[in-house]
This record gives structure tokens, sequence and C-alpha cells, in this order.
């Protein structure tokens, strides 16, 4: 079987429009892979200047220096509590907050000095229970004080027995104080 020129033509033709169809899809593949990445690229160039590169630095002395400030607050609180329990004046306190608001002490009474550890810091502990007469906003203007007056005092709990009778407005109150004192060892 022979095969005439025209026959060896076409086939040639048809070799060649494949060739160029084919290259043609190739060239397509690597323009649209050649744009993502050269997309891809100028993201991470964005991203890259975008980065500080002295943030890591600026955060670390950012840091020293809340560190510095928490140590000097440490040692500031600590020369409040460091006062041996025996020279805070809780007893005058008492009195003094209750007469300015115009309450009575009925009882008074203390456990012994106790160490604890608050926070991770060796303290002295003293519990106090304290009763109190009186009318009921000067009661809780009395406690409110006695939370606020030391640092180093705090009101732990409160029990208030108010009287029934509707004008008479008098109440007692069993307050729980503790003394916390800071314990150099």
């Amino acid at each position: 079987m022979k095969i005439s020129k025209r026959s060896w033509f076409t086939i040639g033709i048809g070799f060649f429009i494949i060739s160029v169809v084919s290259l043609s899809f190739v060239y397509y593949q690597s323009t649209s892979e050649r744009d993502r990445l050269q997309e891809d690229l100028i993201l991470a160039r964005s991203k890259l200047s975008s980065i500080d590169l002295l943030t890591p630095t600026n955060k670390q002395e950012a840091l020293e220096q809340q560190l510095n400030q928490a140590y000097k607050d440490y040692e500031s609180d600590k020369k409040k509590f460091v006062q041996s329990i025996e020279d805070i004046a809780v007893g005058n306190v008492l009195y003094e907050a209750a007469r300015i608001n115009d309450v009575n002490i009925t009882q008074m009474s203390s456990s012994d000095i106790r160490s604890e550890e608050v926070k991770g810091a060796p303290c002295l502990v003293l519990s106090l229970n304290t009763s109190v007469i009186g009318n009921v906003d000067n009661l809780v203007a009395f406690i409110r004080q006695l939370n606020n007056e030391l640092v180093n005092v705090l009101v732990k709990s409160v029990s208030m027995n108010i009287s029934p009778s509707g004008n008479d407005k008098t109440a007692t109150a069993s307050i729980q104080i503790v003394v916390y004192a800071y314990e150099e060892k």
C-alpha cells in the first residue's frame, strides 16, 4: 500500500495542528502557573515588609520594665507588712472606728498568732472576733472603714442580726477580722 503525496500532506498538517494545540495548552498552563506564583511572591514580599524585625526587642524591653515595676511594687508592699503583729494597733483602730461611726463594741477576743503562707509570702496571722451593736447604717459604715483603714487587715466575715422592730433599726454584728504581718525569715 502506497500513500499518496496528498495523504502525506494531510498527515503532516494533522501532526502540525496537534503539535500547535498541545504546545498552546502547555503554554497556557505555564502562564497561569507563572501568574499564580507571581501573585504569591508579591503577597510574601508584602507580608515580609510588614514584619518589624525590632518588635521582639521592643517587647523584651517592655516586659523588663514591667518586671522592674512589679519588683518595686513588691518591695513597697513588703515594707507595709513588715511591722510586727504586736505593733499593729488594731484595737485602737477598732475603737476609733466605733467612736466615729457611733457603734459600741460589746466584745472582742483574739486567737493565738500563727504562721501562714499567703500567696507564697510567709506571714504571721492574728484573728479577732468582735461583737458590735448600733444602727444598721452605722454598722455598715463601721465595717467598710475597718476593711479600708489598714492594708494588712481583712474583714473575713460579718454576721448581722437586725432587731424585728421597724423603727428601731438596731442591729448586732459579729465580725471576724484577720490581721496579716510579713514574717521575716
